[in-house]
C-alpha cells in the first residue's frame, strides 16, 4: 500500500527535529544517528533513504525560523512577524529572550551549535552563513535612520543577538547572565534605532 501524498517530507521533518533537539542538548559528536532515529519514532536503517550521513542532516538543522518558514518560529510567548514594520525590535527581544535561554532543546541552532560548526565540513559551515545572512537580512529592512552604513549595523546586531545569548548560555550565575542578556538587548535596540517596549522587555 503506497503512503500518503507528503509522507516522505513529514519523516523527514521529524528526523530534523529529533536531531536538531539532540544535537542542542549534546553536540554533534555527543549523538547517534541510532538515538535521532529513536527520537523520531524510527528505526536506524531507514535514515539513509533521506540523508547521506550524519553531516548531510547537520547542514538542515542549522535552520530556523529565518530561512524556514515551517520552523517553530517562538519561544513559549514569544513570536515574531517577519512581515511586520518592527521586525528587527521583534527578532532583537525574542533572541535575547529569557524563553529562549531556557529552551536549549528548540534553540536557534547559530547559538546552539557555533563551534560544531567551526569544526565540521563546508557544507555545515555554508548552512551557518545561510542563517547568519538571512538574520542580517531580516533585520536591515527594519533599521532606523540612515541606511548607508544599514549592513554594517544588521551584522553587528546579529552578532550581538547571537553572541550576548551564547556567553549568556555559559555563565554559571543566572543573575549576571540575565543581566548581560538585557545589556545585549538593550545595545542591539538602540543600534537598530527602536525604542525598547513600554514596561519589561522580553530579555527580562
Amino acid at each position: 500500500m503506497p503512503y500518503p501524498k507528503g509522507h516522505r517530507e513529514k519523516v523527514k521533518k521529524r528526523i530534523i527535529d529529533s536531531a536538531r533537539r539532540l544535537f542542542n542538548q549534546r553536540g554533534f559528536e555527543g549523538v547517534s544517528i541510532t538515538e535521532i532515529m529513536q527520537g523520531a519514532g524510527l528505526t536506524h536503517g531507514g535514515f539513509y533513504s533521506y540523508f547521506d550521513g550524519k553531516s548531510d542532516l547537520y547542514a538542515e538543522v542549522m535552520n530556523c525560523f529565518f530561512t524556514d518558514p515551517e520552523w517553530k518560529a517562538c519561544w513559549e510567548g514569544v513570536s515574531v512577524d517577519l512581515s511586520a514594520t518592527d521586525v528587527g525590535a521583534q527578532v532583537v527581544n525574542a533572541y535575547l529572550s529569557r524563553q529562549h535561554f531556557e529552551d536549549v532543546e528548540n534553540s536557534c541552532p547559530m547559538v546552539a551549535l557555533p563551534t560544531d560548526v567551526q569544526r565540521s565540513g563546508t557544507k555545515a559551515r555554508q548552512a551557518f552563513e545561510v542563517v547568519f545572512r538571512a538574520m542580517v537580512d531580516v533585520l536591515g529592512r527594519s533599521l532606523a535612520g540612515r541606511k548607508r552604513d544599514a549592513l554594517a549595523r544588521a551584522q553587528a546586531i546579529a552578532a550581538l543577538s547571537i553572541g550576548g545569548m551564547v556567553v549568556a548560555r555559559t555563565l554559571a550565575d543566572r543573575s549576571y547572565a540575565d543581566r548581560l542578556r538585557s545589556s545585549c538587548c538593550e545595545a542591539a535596540l538602540e543600534m537598530g534605532g527602536w525604542k525598547r517596549s513600554k514596561g519589561r522587555s522580553r530579555a527580562a
